[in-house]
């Protein structure tokens, strides 16, 4: 049984939320304000997080940022902003995927599922460590390492440099990527994908003019340059 930590405040949503879930097969923890959320997220193994942004005690961003200084666990953030500034900075500091209120619940469900299942995807567990020059990447503990030193991605950059990194020299949309790594129909912004790529590119020390490992094909998508 997977295991969920809701962070919000707002009760009657948690309430409704977490029967949902519970009737889905999740057990569920609940924390109302983002510090005792951070304590229960550091304290305790959860399979998934569900994080609201606008938080009494803490905010949901300083939340996310000290999930990530201990765990990789899948993160879903959730807001009530539309502003593309809202959804950019919480994937730059962590956040696996974005929901944006009023949500329906099972289409977060589905987004939870297919988080869950591209964490510990048990056909990429049996694959062989890929290693390019300096860089090596490791399926069996989703561990990525450059120069003998571990990057630390979140589920999402791993998802997306994996698929990449495994079929050198393919190129992919960003159609395709969307929906291989995401693994729904995605309804947001392509911008959120350019920003995975971004960071993606800035802890592997990629360069846009001159790549290493991911290169964009314009007018295409990107490819991995084995």
């Amino acid at each position: 049984m997977d295991k969920v930590l809701i962070i919000d405040d707002d009760e009657l949503l948690v309430k409704g939320l977490r029967l949902s879930l519970m009737q889905n097969g999740f057990e569920v923890d609940v924390a109302y304000d983002g510090k005792t959320g951070l304590e229960m997220a550091r304290r305790n193994q959860h399979d998934i997080v569900i994080l609201d942004l606008m938080l009494p005690e803490m905010d949901g961003l300083s939340v996310c940022r000290g999930i990530r200084e201990v765990s990789n666990v899948p993160l879903i953030m959730l807001t009530a902003k539309g502003e593309d500034v809202d959804r950019i900075v919480g994937i730059e500091i962590g956040a696996d995927d974005y929901v944006t209120k009023p949500f329906n619940t099972r289409e977060l469900i589905a987004r939870m599922r297919a988080l869950l299942r591209r964490s510990r995807n048990s056909y990429e567990k049996k694959r062989n460590v890929l290693e390019y020059g300096d860089l090596k990447i490791d399926p069996s503990s989703r561990r990525v390492f450059l120069n003998g030193s571990e990057v630390e991605l979140t589920a999402k950059e791993y998802d997306i440099l994996y698929l990449l990194a495994s079929n050198p020299g393919t190129v992919f949309t960003k159609d395709q990527i969307l929906d291989q790594v995401w693994g729904y129909d995605f309804n947001g912004d392509i911008k959120t994908l350019n920003v995975y790529i971004s960071k993606l590119r800035e802890k592997l020390g990629d360069s846009t003019s001159e790549p290493k490992y991911i290169v964009t094909k314009w007018g295409s998508g990107y490819y991995f340059k084995g």
